[in-house]
């Protein structure tokens, strides 16, 4: 019986990080970003089934490594919300506990999974860094309102992790209602179940501009990442 199982969604087209193939499907030191992603769930022996949320064209006509990869395809939504919906169907009800995780983090540890999967158990679980900068709101304009006490303040990574049923239920709320959220964590808190925070990854970078993808190659060439 499969009790755990990961949702990489990597649905995204990537703009913001300039030409060129989707971001998830780039390669890092001749590795692509999505097989960097999904490795550390590969390797855990508590993790039953991976699903891979990809761009449509790319679940229709995948590249080798990703037809051969340890994962399920499914074809993502137009929203992030829409792709982790889409991959929570594929999954069987027997599944207890999900990971959700974004396809172009390349760098979570085994250790975060393990940490994370274990927390679920219990209910909603979020990597969490502090914030270790000034944070300013502003209005439209770019006019600044206040400074935020950022003490008080995180910075969320993934994988999330949740109890399946719990998941399927927040997701199948959010489509009636065609809402979406910037994380599943969000879709929790929303509905009032306590998000328990973990300690993140300072190297559990996401990749989003060209400057990321430099830092990222910067880590992988100096060691401190693998």
């Amino acid at each position: 019986m499969i009790r755990s199982a990961a949702i990489l969604v990597a649905a995204g087209s990537g703009r913001r990080a300039g030409d060129g193939a989707p971001k998830q499907l780039r390669e890092l030191a001749g590795i692509p970003v999505l097989q960097r992603a999904w490795a550390p769930f590969a390797a855990s022996e508590a993790i039953g089934e991976i699903v891979l949320v990809v761009p449509e064209e790319t679940a229709q006509a995948p590249p080798t490594w990703l037809r051969k990869g340890p994962g399920r395809l499914v074809a993502g939504g137009a929203t992030r919300t829409d792709s982790v919906r889409r991959g929570l169907l594929s999954l069987g009800l027997e599944v207890e506990t999900v990971l959700v995780h974004d396809g172009v983090r390349p760098f979570a540890s085994e250790g975060l999974v393990g940490r994370v999967l274990s927390a679920a158990s219990g209910g909603p679980v979020v990597p969490l860094l502090p914030v270790v900068d000034a944070v300013k709101e502003v209005d439209g304009s770019g006019i600044v309102l206040r400074t935020l006490e950022r003490s008080a303040l995180r910075r969320a990574q993934t994988p999330q992790g949740f109890p399946a049923g719990l998941l399927r239920r927040l997701h199948e709320a959010a489509a009636r209602a065609g809402r979406s959220a910037t994380d599943d964590a969000a879709l929790c808190e929303e509905a009032g179940h306590r998000v328990v925070g973990i300690l993140g990854e300072e190297t559990n970078l996401k990749l989003t501009t060209p400057a990321d993808f430099d830092f990222a190659t910067w880590l992988l060439e100096t060691g401190r990442v693998q």
